[in-house]
């Protein structure tokens, strides 16, 4: 059998954070009282009291030299301002989450904002929140916000913060969210859910998936534990909420061969621990976790610092922020601009609720109980390391573009700035870099200064190796024949020479054209893709000729292959001659009309009937292959008209 135990078992850290601050006030000897129940577990309670702390339901049974604790649910301002005037020393275990919402509802009235609290109105949180602020308004849920709103006159005019109490769920929270955002056009919403519970919630259903049975750790009557075995509940058939290990009955394990354990945010760890041990003892197996529960333990007491890396996990991601679970008493939050070096990165694209991140210790608030981390900041860090990894070992890395100035270029490589020199840029003088602004690069870091945090880098450097590597393939594997995709890079009066990828050939004005023409430019101009092939080549001068005519463009040839004696085509005079003319029947195809084929009667002279430039119509009378002669006639055509007339 194996058992398997729920990595949210156990205190919250707003838990954790109340019962050590206990612990702490009554091991330096002082006389404690707590407002309440510190937490819902009568384990911790009796263990108090054992310790000498009671518990006091109100203020004015606090004893003269006590030091009252307050509860994680935190009170009101009433109730605080009372327990000052006992002369009593306070000590305010209050969440943190908890605590700045008091916060946000207190300032949203000094705006004259109402503050809208969805919640449990009864629940010890939401009586505290709503005694933070004089007037506000508080709802179980989206029906009863929505009546209250119908009952309202302009309520455009109304200015309203909205709150929730950290233990409601995200689908309620979600749906009062949206129909506020329709309502109400001056709205305030400041998403204030503990994710830590959603996230407990959510590994006991999926826990419960896998096991054949479960064991719910916690007070029966907390509502916490009895929510998370309903969730079990719904997933696996057995199911046993029990207050400690000596609940647990041999008998109920029986053909079971995966338990799971989970356990509520009030459930100390050393319950969950025995749980545990009883469960390996009844299975005949090893414990399990063992080292885990002394890892939490040390955890759970540990100090944080600012400077220090740490892990976390990622525990809810709300409106302005990231909630992070450190397993100590604080409770971790980076601000959404502390997410990611990119400020186009949105934190639900690279974070999700259960991941395991490490981040830097921003500042450290004991008295409140928050830590402020920075994910960029440590990736800020990691990347000044890679920058120097990079450049040592000459590594090509991709960034964007970002802007163009006077000296150069501007990239970015993972939210550093990194300068590329004009003359680094692979940009020719004068030419166009603005157009490199929003293109991703290749590029090479020579330079890294951190103590100025200057970095220099060269596009042109990658180009370079690039070439310098296609120019040994091509060297390689070059034939006469061969064929290449290149580029024309430049023209001269005797050619053409095209880049095949690193190595420039050049392409001779004869070998360009099957027509006579005066330049390479007649025929191809400077940035053309075009199809070559080798026709020589000489490693030792590195010179390739390349040809770019090829046997399907020569004009005799598409002749030869769509035309034929009899054939009736439209050509063009071009030249005239004493004996006759010539026509173009194709660009590089010309075919010769005698004078006595040019009219039906006898003339003197070609031009008495024709001029160059002048479209007709002839007739192929006969083709001379061997010697690429070609006979045309006109006259065949009209004495061929006039015999259909007379029929």
């Amino acid at each position: 059998m194996s058992v398997r135990i729920a990595k949210s078992a156990g205190f919250c850290f707003g838990v954790s954070r109340a019962v050590e601050l206990v612990e702490q006030t009554a091991a330096a000897g002082k006389k404690v009282a707590t407002l309440g129940p510190i937490i819902h577990n009568r384990h911790v309670v009796d263990k108090f009291e054992a310790m000498g702390v009671r518990v006091i339901e109100t203020p004015e049974e606090a004893l003269p030299g006590e030091t009252v604790i307050i509860r994680s649910h935190g009170v009101s301002r009433a109730v605080y301002e009372r327990l000052e005037k006992q002369g009593v020393e306070i000590i305010d275990a209050t969440c943190p989450f908890v605590k700045r919402i008091h916060g946000i509802v207190s300032r949203a009235e000094e705006e004259g904002r109402l503050p809208v609290i969805i919640g449990t109105p009864t629940h010890p949180e939401v009586e505290g929140i709503a005694g933070w602020c004089g007037d506000c308004r508080v709802f179980a849920g989206p029906e009863e916000l929505e009546k209250w709103a119908k009952s309202q006159e302009n309520l455009k005019d109304l200015a309203i913060c909205m709150v929730s109490q950290t233990t409601s769920t995200e689908s309620l929270w979600k749906m009062c969210g949206n129909f506020a955002k329709k309502q109400f056009t001056n709205l305030k919403i400041f998403d204030t859910i503990c994710r830590a519970t959603e996230y407990r919630q959510s590994e006991a259903a999926e826990l419960s998936g896998v096991c054949q049975a479960m064991v719910v750790v916690g007070d029966p009557k907390s509502s916490n534990t009895g929510r998370l075995a309903m969730i079990c509940r719904e997933h696996c058939d057995k199911v046993f909420l029990v207050d400690n290990a000596a609940e647990l009955n041999p008998t109920d394990f029986r053909g079971v061969t995966d338990v799971g354990i989970t356990a509520g945010a009030s459930t100390p760890a050393w319950i969950i621990k025995e749980v545990n041990k009883t469960m390996s003892e009844i299975t005949n197996v090893e414990a399990v976790m063992e080292e885990n529960f002394a890892e939490l333990l040390e955890q759970s007491i540990k100090t944080l610092n600012t400077g220090d890396k740490v892990i976390g996990t990622v525990t809810g991601i709300g409106n302005t922020e990231v909630q992070v679970d450190l397993g100590t008493k604080h409770a971790g939050y980076i601000p959404y601009d502390e997410v990611s070096t990119d400020p186009s990165v949105k934190p639900e694209d690279i974070l999700k609720v259960g991941d395991e991140i490490e981040v830097f210790v921003v500042r450290v608030n004991d008295q409140e109980g928050t830590v402020q981390l920075s994910k960029k900041k440590l990736d800020g860090l990691k990347v000044w390391d890679d920058m120097a990894a990079w450049a040592e070992e000459k590594t090509t890395i991709e960034g964007t573009i970002t802007e163009e100035n006077k000296g150069g270029l501007v990239c970015t490589v993972k939210g550093i700035r990194v300068f590329i020199p004009a003359s680094q840029s692979g940009i020719a003088k004068g030419g166009d870099m603005a157009g490199m602004v929003g293109k991703t690069v290749k590029l090479k870091i020579t330079e890294v200064n951190r103590a100025r945090r200057r970095v220099i880098g060269s596009i042109r450097a990658v180009a370079s190796e690039e070439r310098k590597a296609n120019q040994e393939k091509i060297w390689a594997e070059i034939e006469n024949g061969k064929k290449y995709h290149g580029t024309v890079k430049s023209l001269t009066s005797y050619g053409a020479f095209v880049d095949i990828g690193g190595v420039d050939g050049m392409v001779h004005v004869s070998e360009l054209s099957w027509n006579r023409i005066k330049t390479p430019a007649d025929v191809v101009k400077v940035g053309d893709e075009i199809d070559v092939y080798v026709i020589s080549f000489d490693p030792e001068k590195h010179k390739i000729s390349l040809g770019y005519k090829t046997a399907e463009m020569n004009p005799w040839n598409q002749f030869m292959t769509n035309y034929s004696v009899g054939d009736v085509v439209d050509a063009k005079v071009v030249k005239l001659m004493t004996f006759g003319a010539f026509a173009e029947i194709l660009p590089g195809v010309d075919g010769l009309i005698h004078i006595s084929q040019i009219a039906d009667r006898r003339i003197g002279k070609p031009e008495d009937v024709l001029s160059e430039g002048q479209d007709v119509q002839v007739k192929i009378t006969d083709v001379d292959a061997e010697n690429k002669r070609i006979s045309l006639s006109i006259r065949a055509l009209l004495e061929q008209a006039a015999e259909e007339e007379a029929e």
